[in-house]
Protein backbone atom coordinates (compact mmCIF):
# COMPACT_ATOMS: atom_id res chain seq x y z
CA UNK A 1 0.00 0.00 0.00
CA UNK A 2 1.38 3.45 -1.22
CA UNK A 3 1.61 6.18 1.81
CA UNK A 4 2.87 9.88 1.48
CA UNK A 5 5.12 9.97 4.95
CA UNK A 6 6.02 6.38 6.09
CA UNK A 7 7.10 3.00 3.81
CA UNK A 8 6.13 -0.27 5.04
CA UNK A 9 8.11 -3.78 3.78
CA UNK A 10 8.48 -7.40 5.32
CA UNK A 11 11.04 -9.18 5.96
CA UNK A 12 10.41 -12.91 6.67
CA UNK A 13 7.67 -12.96 9.44
CA UNK A 14 8.93 -9.22 10.65
CA UNK A 15 6.75 -6.29 9.45
CA UNK A 16 8.79 -2.64 8.91
CA UNK A 17 7.39 0.71 9.54
CA UNK A 18 9.56 3.28 8.46
CA UNK A 19 8.69 6.98 8.81
CA UNK A 20 9.29 9.26 5.91
CA UNK A 21 9.35 12.20 5.94
CA UNK A 22 13.30 13.28 5.43
CA UNK A 23 12.82 16.73 4.51
CA UNK A 24 11.22 17.26 8.10
CA UNK A 25 13.25 14.72 10.23
CA UNK A 26 9.96 12.78 10.53
CA UNK A 27 8.26 15.21 12.60
CA UNK A 28 5.00 13.25 12.69
CA UNK A 29 2.14 15.40 11.26
CA UNK A 30 -1.39 14.03 11.79
CA UNK A 31 -1.54 12.67 8.23
CA UNK A 32 1.47 10.41 9.16
CA UNK A 33 -0.08 9.27 12.56
CA UNK A 34 -3.38 8.25 10.26
CA UNK A 35 -1.19 5.99 7.74
CA UNK A 36 0.79 4.72 11.37
CA UNK A 37 -2.41 3.48 12.75
CA UNK A 38 -3.21 1.94 8.92
CA UNK A 39 0.06 0.08 8.89
CA UNK A 40 -0.34 -1.39 12.46
CA UNK A 41 -3.81 -2.58 11.53
CA UNK A 42 -2.46 -4.43 8.20
CA UNK A 43 0.53 -5.71 10.04
CA UNK A 44 -1.42 -6.83 13.53
CA UNK A 45 -4.54 -8.57 10.89
CA UNK A 46 -1.85 -10.35 9.23
CA UNK A 47 -1.24 -14.50 10.46
CA UNK A 48 1.95 -14.11 8.96
CA UNK A 49 3.27 -11.03 11.03
CA UNK A 50 4.97 -12.15 14.33
CA UNK A 51 6.33 -8.76 15.40
CA UNK A 52 6.78 -5.37 14.05
CA UNK A 53 9.36 -3.05 14.01
CA UNK A 54 9.50 0.69 14.00
CA UNK A 55 11.95 2.63 12.78
CA UNK A 56 13.36 5.96 11.20
CA UNK A 57 15.91 7.40 9.37
CA UNK A 58 20.30 7.27 10.55
CA UNK A 59 19.59 10.98 11.60
CA UNK A 60 16.14 10.59 12.99
CA UNK A 61 13.71 8.33 14.27
CA UNK A 62 11.37 11.49 14.85
CA UNK A 63 12.54 14.75 15.75
CA UNK A 64 9.22 15.79 17.38
CA UNK A 65 5.81 16.69 16.24
CA UNK A 66 4.86 18.99 13.33
CA UNK A 67 5.52 22.62 14.97
CA UNK A 68 4.19 24.28 11.74
CA UNK A 69 0.80 21.98 11.92
CA UNK A 70 -0.16 22.30 15.80
CA UNK A 71 1.60 26.44 15.75
CA UNK A 72 -2.44 27.86 14.64
CA UNK A 73 -4.40 25.42 16.72
CA UNK A 74 -6.94 26.72 19.81
CA UNK A 75 -7.26 25.23 22.48
CA UNK A 76 -10.78 24.10 21.65
CA UNK A 77 -9.16 22.84 18.21
CA UNK A 78 -7.58 20.00 20.11
CA UNK A 79 -9.78 19.50 23.10
CA UNK A 80 -12.37 18.88 20.31
CA UNK A 81 -10.60 16.90 18.01
CA UNK A 82 -8.76 14.80 21.30
CA UNK A 83 -5.75 15.78 19.58
CA UNK A 84 -3.17 12.93 19.36
CA UNK A 85 -5.37 10.41 21.70
CA UNK A 86 -6.01 7.73 18.77
CA UNK A 87 -2.65 6.80 17.93
CA UNK A 88 -1.39 6.35 21.07
CA UNK A 89 -4.20 4.11 21.82
CA UNK A 90 -3.74 2.41 18.51
CA UNK A 91 0.24 1.37 18.91
CA UNK A 92 -0.25 0.71 22.91
CA UNK A 93 -3.15 -1.16 22.23
CA UNK A 94 -1.40 -3.72 19.83
CA UNK A 95 -1.43 -7.06 20.48
CA UNK A 96 1.49 -7.70 18.69
CA UNK A 97 4.96 -7.04 19.78
CA UNK A 98 6.44 -3.25 18.35
CA UNK A 99 10.02 -2.90 18.67
CA UNK A 100 11.46 0.60 17.91
CA UNK A 101 14.88 0.78 16.43
CA UNK A 102 16.14 4.45 17.26
CA UNK A 103 19.16 6.39 15.33
CA UNK A 104 19.07 9.66 15.76
CA UNK A 105 16.95 12.30 17.35
CA UNK A 106 13.57 11.37 19.17
CA UNK A 107 12.77 14.00 20.62
CA UNK A 108 9.31 15.06 22.14
CA UNK A 109 6.60 13.53 19.69
CA UNK A 110 9.09 10.70 18.53
CA UNK A 111 10.65 9.72 22.11
CA UNK A 112 6.90 9.76 22.92
CA UNK A 113 6.33 7.39 19.88
CA UNK A 114 9.54 5.45 20.76
CA UNK A 115 8.61 4.72 24.50
CA UNK A 116 4.94 3.54 22.87
CA UNK A 117 6.98 0.33 21.36
CA UNK A 118 7.41 -2.51 23.71
CA UNK A 119 11.04 -1.99 23.65
CA UNK A 120 13.62 0.10 22.20
CA UNK A 121 16.77 -1.03 20.57
CA UNK A 122 19.18 2.05 20.17
CA UNK A 123 21.73 2.92 17.62
CA UNK A 124 25.24 4.31 19.05
CA UNK A 125 23.82 7.57 17.78
CA UNK A 126 20.67 8.28 19.51
CA UNK A 127 19.36 11.11 21.38
CA UNK A 128 16.45 11.56 22.80
CA UNK A 129 14.78 14.53 24.74
CA UNK A 130 11.40 16.11 25.56
CA UNK A 131 12.00 19.86 24.85
CA UNK A 132 7.85 20.58 24.52
CA UNK A 133 9.10 22.92 27.48
CA UNK A 134 10.96 25.41 25.43
CA UNK A 135 8.07 25.46 23.23
CA UNK A 136 5.96 26.76 25.84
CA UNK A 137 3.65 23.45 25.80
CA UNK A 138 4.27 20.54 27.84
CA UNK A 139 4.57 16.46 26.46
CA UNK A 140 1.42 15.55 25.35
CA UNK A 141 1.93 11.92 23.99
CA UNK A 142 2.89 10.22 27.04
CA UNK A 143 6.29 12.40 28.16
CA UNK A 144 5.65 12.98 31.47
CA UNK A 145 4.13 9.30 31.99
CA UNK A 146 6.11 6.79 30.46
CA UNK A 147 9.32 8.56 30.67
CA UNK A 148 9.34 8.72 34.37
CA UNK A 149 7.90 4.98 35.22
CA UNK A 150 10.84 3.91 32.32
CA UNK A 151 13.69 6.36 34.48
CA UNK A 152 12.47 7.26 37.72
CA UNK A 153 11.37 10.61 38.73
CA UNK A 154 14.59 12.90 39.01
CA UNK A 155 15.73 12.07 35.48
CA UNK A 156 12.60 12.40 33.81
CA UNK A 157 11.61 15.94 35.46
CA UNK A 158 15.03 17.31 34.79
CA UNK A 159 14.03 16.23 31.14
CA UNK A 160 11.20 17.81 30.76
CA UNK A 161 11.53 21.00 32.63
CA UNK A 162 14.93 21.45 31.05
CA UNK A 163 14.40 19.59 27.27
CA UNK A 164 18.06 18.17 27.71
CA UNK A 165 18.52 15.71 25.37
CA UNK A 166 20.03 12.24 26.64
CA UNK A 167 22.38 10.25 24.95
CA UNK A 168 21.90 6.10 24.02
CA UNK A 169 24.27 5.15 26.76
CA UNK A 170 22.71 7.45 29.52
CA UNK A 171 19.48 6.15 28.12
CA UNK A 172 20.79 2.71 28.16
CA UNK A 173 22.09 2.99 31.71
CA UNK A 174 18.25 4.91 32.82
CA UNK A 175 16.95 1.93 31.51
CA UNK A 176 15.26 3.48 29.01
CA UNK A 177 16.24 1.69 26.35
CA UNK A 178 16.95 -2.36 25.98
CA UNK A 179 20.64 -2.06 24.38
CA UNK A 180 22.60 -0.36 21.85
CA UNK A 181 24.23 -1.74 18.91
CA UNK A 182 26.26 0.15 16.26
CA UNK A 183 24.48 2.44 13.59
CA UNK A 184 24.79 0.39 10.82
CA UNK A 185 23.66 -3.29 12.62
CA UNK A 186 20.50 -1.50 13.85
CA UNK A 187 17.55 -2.49 11.76
CA UNK A 188 19.72 -6.20 11.37
CA UNK A 189 19.51 -6.54 14.63
CA UNK A 190 15.81 -5.41 15.23
CA UNK A 191 14.55 -8.04 12.47
CA UNK A 192 16.51 -10.36 14.02
CA UNK A 193 15.00 -9.91 17.19
CA UNK A 194 11.62 -9.54 16.06
CA UNK A 195 12.46 -12.79 13.99
CA UNK A 196 13.21 -14.35 17.54
CA UNK A 197 10.05 -13.56 18.52
CA UNK A 198 7.76 -14.47 15.66
CA UNK A 199 9.25 -18.06 15.74
CA UNK A 200 7.65 -18.17 19.11
CA UNK A 201 3.98 -18.97 19.77
CA UNK A 202 1.70 -15.82 18.94
CA UNK A 203 -0.75 -16.53 21.45
CA UNK A 204 1.81 -16.93 24.27
CA UNK A 205 3.77 -13.89 23.38
CA UNK A 206 0.55 -11.98 23.24
CA UNK A 207 -0.05 -12.98 26.54
CA UNK A 208 3.38 -12.28 28.00
CA UNK A 209 3.36 -9.03 26.71
CA UNK A 210 -0.17 -7.87 28.07
CA UNK A 211 1.01 -9.57 31.86
CA UNK A 212 4.41 -7.20 31.54
CA UNK A 213 2.07 -4.43 30.37
CA UNK A 214 -0.52 -5.19 33.34
CA UNK A 215 3.02 -4.21 36.12
CA UNK A 216 2.24 -0.89 35.12
CA UNK A 217 -1.25 -0.32 35.27
CA UNK A 218 -1.77 -2.21 38.95
CA UNK A 219 -1.03 -2.78 42.40
CA UNK A 220 1.59 -5.77 43.13
CA UNK A 221 -0.90 -8.10 44.48
CA UNK A 222 -3.30 -7.78 41.40
CA UNK A 223 -0.58 -7.79 39.01
CA UNK A 224 0.91 -10.95 40.26
CA UNK A 225 -2.62 -12.52 40.35
CA UNK A 226 -3.32 -11.49 36.60
CA UNK A 227 -0.23 -13.07 35.78
CA UNK A 228 -1.15 -16.15 37.60
CA UNK A 229 -4.22 -16.80 35.71
CA UNK A 230 -2.63 -16.11 32.44
CA UNK A 231 0.05 -18.57 33.71
CA UNK A 232 -2.64 -21.28 34.21
CA UNK A 233 -4.36 -20.49 30.76
CA UNK A 234 -1.41 -21.41 28.92
CA UNK A 235 -2.04 -24.92 30.02
CA UNK A 236 -5.13 -24.69 27.85
CA UNK A 237 -3.07 -24.45 24.82
CA UNK A 238 -1.39 -26.86 22.08
CA UNK A 239 1.78 -24.62 22.15
CA UNK A 240 2.58 -24.83 25.79
CA UNK A 241 1.98 -28.84 25.40
CA UNK A 242 3.85 -28.96 22.29
CA UNK A 243 7.06 -26.58 23.44
CA UNK A 244 7.25 -28.47 26.94
CA UNK A 245 6.95 -31.60 24.94
CA UNK A 246 9.91 -30.89 22.44
CA UNK A 247 11.82 -29.41 25.76
CA UNK A 248 11.49 -33.39 27.25
CA UNK A 249 12.32 -35.03 23.97
CA UNK A 250 15.52 -32.88 23.31
CA UNK A 251 14.37 -31.53 20.05
CA UNK A 252 12.75 -27.76 18.81
CA UNK A 253 9.15 -27.01 19.17
CA UNK A 254 7.12 -26.36 16.36
CA UNK A 255 4.45 -24.19 17.23
CA UNK A 256 1.22 -23.85 15.71
CA UNK A 257 -0.32 -20.69 17.23
CA UNK A 258 -3.03 -21.99 19.18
Amino acid sequence: MAYNNIVTDTKGPVGIIRLDRPKALNALCAELFEELAEAVDIFEKDEAIGAIVLTGSEKAFAAGADILEMQPKTYMDVYKANFLTGMEERIDKCRKPVIAAVAGYALGGGCELAMMCDFIIAAENAQFGQPEIKLGTIPGLGGTQRLTRAVGKSKAMEMCLTGRMMGAEEAERAGLVSRIVPLDDLMDEAVKVGTEIAKLSQPIVMMCKESVKKSYETTLTEGLMFERRLFHSTFSTEDQKEGMSAFAEKRSPEFKNR
